[in-house]
This record gives C-alpha cells, sequence and structure tokens, in this order.
C-alpha cells in the first residue's frame, strides 16, 4: 500500500500508482493505521455488550472483505486510468481499517475463551511422569502459537511483492481477496465446534460507579467494596468483593498495555520509513517494500526458540515475568532504531546522491540508489522480530488473563487504542521522516524507547511478583 501511495505509476526503479512523494505516503499510512487503532474500541463494545465476540468477528471479517474489493477493483489500470486510484484508496482504507480494527479487538480475547479450564489440572504424560496444567502457562503457549502462525501467513507479502513488482498492484489484492474468502469459508464452517461466550451485558456502568465510589473513600479501590461501604457509609452496593478485585486487576492490565504508546511508534516504522530506506540501497532485484518481511522470518524461527527458552526456565523455575519480558521488548526494540539510525548514515555517505538518495541528477530519475547493499537492514529485522515476540504475545496474553471476563474484548481494544496513540505521534514527526533528517528521527527514537523501558520497569516490576497472586482470581 505505502509504495503504491508514494511512486508514480509507470516508474521504472520502483512500481507505484499514486505518486503523492514519501512524507504525504507516510503520513496517509499513519492516519490509516490510526484509524484502525482506533476502530477497535467501538466494536469492542459492540462485543461485549451486544452480539458477543463470534458474531462481532464475522461482521469485521465481511468489511474487511468489502475493503479488499474496493482496493482490488479501483487498482485495475482502467479504474486508475479514469481517475479512482485516490477515492478508492480512501474508500477501502475506511472499510479495511473497520474491518481489522474489529477483528483486532475480538480475535484476541476469542482465541482465549477457546481454553475452558481456570485451575490447576493433575495430569499424566505419555512417559508416566505426573504434571501439571496451569492456565497461565496455557494461555502463554497460545498466544505464542497464535503469533508464529500470523508470521507463516504474512509471509505471503513476498508473494504480493513480486506480483506487483512483475505485474500490478492489483493482482495482489486479488490474492489477498482469495485469501480472505477462503478465511471467511473456514470460519463459517468450523463456527459450531467453536466456544461462544455470551455477551455478559454492559458493565461499564457499573464499574464506573465502583471507581466514583473509590475516589470519594479515599481514591482506594479496596474501599469501594460492600463491607467497607457499609460499615463506613451505612450503603449497600450492587457489587462484590470479586468484581471489585477483578477490576483492580483490569487497571493494573491497562497501565501496562498504555505503556506501548512508543514501541508502537518505533515498530510502525517496519511499514513506511524503513520501506522506504530499503528504496534508497541497492536492491538487486529485489523489491523494497519486500525486505521488512524478514521481520516475520525471524519470528517464525526464533518463536519455537523463545517457547523451548520459557519451558526451561520453568522447569528451573525462574522466573522470567511478563513485566520483565515487556521491558527487554523495549530495550531490544531500541536497539533496531539505533540500527536503522546507523544505516541512515551509511546511506547519506554513499554515492551518488549521499543525503539526497533518489532526488540528484545522477540518479536518473530516481533510478540509480545509494551505494548501499538492502541486505544490511537483514539483523534489524530479525532484532524487531525479537522485540515483537517479547511484547506483542506477552500484551496479548496479559490483557486477557488480567482482564475481568466482561471487559475483556474492551481491554484488549486498548491495546489498539495504545498503537492509534503510537501512529498519531508517527503523524506528529512526519516532518522528520524525509531527507537528509532521517538520522535524527531513529537517534529520537532510540533514545525515546530507552528511556520508557527504563520508567516501566521502575514503575511495574513489582507486579511480577504477585502475578501468581492476580491470575488466582480466575480461580
Amino acid at each position: 500500500m505505502l509504495r503504491r501511495i508514494l511512486t508514480k505509476q509507470n516508474r521504472h526503479a520502483l512500481p507505484g500508482a499514486l505518486g503523492l512523494g514519501q512524507s504525504t505516503a507516510t503520513n496517509i499510512y499513519n492516519a490509516f493505521s490510526f484509524f484502525s487503532f482506533l476502530a477497535p474500541m467501538g466494536f469492542a463494545l459492540i462485543s461485549d455488550i451486544w452480539l458477543g465476540r463470534h458474531k462481532t468477528l464475522l461482521l469485521s471479517l465481511m468489511l474487511y472483505l468489502c475493503g479488499c474489493l474496493v482496493m482490488f477493483t479501483t487498482s485495475l489500470p482502467t479504474a486508475l486510468d479514469n481517475g479512482a486510484g485516490v477515492p478508492g484508496l480512501a474508500v477501502s482504507m475506511v472499510l479495511i481499517g473497520l474491518g481489522v480494527g474489529g477483528v483486532k479487538a475480538t480475535f484476541s480475547p476469542f482465541l482465549g475463551d477457546q481454553y475452558v479450564q481456570n485451575i490447576p489440572q493433575l495430569t499424566r504424560r505419555k512417559n508416566g511422569e505426573m504434571a501439571i496444567v496451569d492456565r497461565t502457562l496455557t494461555l502463554q503457549l497460545i498466544y505464542n502459537i497464535f503469533y508464529w502462525f500470523t508470521n507463516v501467513a504474512a509471509m505471503s507479502t513476498v508473494a504480493t511483492t513480486f506480483l506487483e513488482k512483475e505485474f500490478d498492484f492489483w493482482l495482489s489484492y486479488l490474492m489477498g481477496t482469495i485469501s480472505l474468502c477462503i478465511t471467511l469459508a473456514i470460519f463459517a464452517f468450523t463456527s459450531s465446534k467453536l466456544v461462544r461466550i455470551p455477551p455478559q451485558g454492559n458493565v461499564l456502568p457499573k464499574a464506573t460507579k465502583v471507581l466514583v465510589r473509590s475516589c470519594k473513600s479515599g481514591f482506594k479501590l479496596s474501599n469501594a467494596k460492600p463491607e467497607y461501604q457499609a460499615m463506613h457509609y451505612g450503603q449497600a452496593v450492587p457489587w462484590t468483593d470479586q468484581f471489585v478485585d477483578e477490576l483492580k486487576r483490569g487497571l493494573i492490565a491497562c497501565r501496562v498495555i498504555f505503556s506501548f504508546v512508543v514501541f508502537y511508534l518505533a515498530i510502525g516504522q517496519l511499514m513506511n520509513n524503513l520501506v522506504s530506506q530499503a528504496g534508497q540501497m541497492k536492491l538487486y532485484g529485489i523489491p523494497n517494500d519486500m525486505i521488512n518481511s524478514m521481520a516475520g522470518v525471524g519470528c517464525i524461527v526464533l518463536g519455537p526458540v523463545f517457547q523451548a527458552l520459557y519451558s526451561f526456565l520453568g522447569r528451573r523455575k525462574i522466573k522470567f515475568g511478563p513485566i520483565a519480558r515487556i521491558t527487554v521488548a523495549f530495550l531490544v526494540c531500541g536497539g533496531a532504531m539505533a540500527y536503522a539510525a546507523g544505516i541512515q548514515k551509511l546511506i547519506y555517505s554513499a554515492g551518488p546522491c549521499y543525503d539526497r538518495p533518489l532526488a540528484c541528477a545522477l540518479s536518473q530519475g530516481g533510478r540509480v540508489p545509494n551505494d548501499v547493499n538492502v541486505w544490511l537492514q537483514l539483523p534489524m529485522y530479525f532484532i524487531i522480530a525479537v522485540a515483537e515476540i517479547l511484547g506483542f504475545v506477552t500484551v496479548s496474553e496479559y490483557s486477557y488473563s488480567k482482564a475481568p471476563p466482561g471487559m475483556r474484548t474492551i481491554v484488549q481494544a486498548l491495546t489498539q487504542l495504545t498503537a492509534a496513540v503510537g501512529s498519531a505521534f508517527g503523524m506528529a514527526i512526519t516532518p522528520l521522516a524525509k531527507d537528509p533528517t532521517l538520522i535524527i528521527m531513529y537517534s529520537c527514537l532510540t533514545g525515546a524507547i530507552a528511556l520508557s523501558a527504563g520508567l516501566f520497569w521502575w514503575r511495574f516490576r513489582k507486579y511480577d511478583k504477585m502475578d501468581a497472586e492476580l491470575n488466582r482470581l480466575n480461580e
């Protein structure tokens, strides 16, 4: 999508369609990301209050399919020649943004719903040894497997980038549309076998009343419990101790989620500025927007390694809790941004155009990039893969396991809302997302995420020590 917006149609060096330029393309993509991350909140309310997660997920997939159909039809050469490119892009972005938003809000908690065991169980392994099946560790495994399969599916970008390079964009979008049709068919066929938890009604008013009551009672949530209210105020309240404890735990999850703003801002570079960075380097026949698929390859290769590491640590009772994993993810992501700054420095130090890549006369109209090998980006994408495994998988597991049962979709949507804030910051730094200031941008991101890691660990490390106590509420 970015390259379709960025580059003009019939340009020989890089395929394109609309030719709106890097700053505009980055801004449009960040706006699309902001919208698709903001949309989940509306779908979360629909899911938890009215339709339930299964029906909301089905609706979201249908909207997603409609957006893909519009994108495909308005990318045909005839449509572009008749001026349908920009209007089609706008309509498809709205539909796809709504569809993606709904899927992001509902699928992760819907996946967690399929595992119905709440208390530890003793089981016998094939070798005769007895073992305890723990809900927290099982959910961790489920979300790791889900993220692994997500990245396997993301390898389709390799095919789509070659299709757009060798043929045209419409063929790439056709492939995505057909894939989504297959997904909908499989989902409909297996629906009868899936666990469907009915919506539990609107618990937000009750949660709001608990928060208001706690503010009036010394700003402590525990003071909103029925016994305290009856003893000190002589009032009966329509909630239980369990609901207050679940809400308190859910608020911890929300605070952890909101700490991901800078992380999302940094990871967002994967889909815009790092693609453009690859376009400034020698590609050797590789599409510049295919290189970032190496992050997916990294996740596929390293995902089982990290799961084996978690099992190894667990058997030896070495704690590597969710807060510690997220902190490491932040630091690793900062290292990736520092590497990106180094690559950009190499690009600006090489000819023929130095700090004006593809823009000087020697580039022959943007056909000749600076003399830097694009595969120097490869280590950066594997570093990003490590950050994604430690960060995204952990926050999905954390948001599901710590959210109140009636608010799991809403809490998951807050994860996407945090990503929306990250995209908004991405739009704010758009003036830096151009030559020759890209080094400054990557360096600032490195510093910001390093600071976030330090503050996050300082503020939340205590919750790793009480993680087992928080999880016992599910029992």
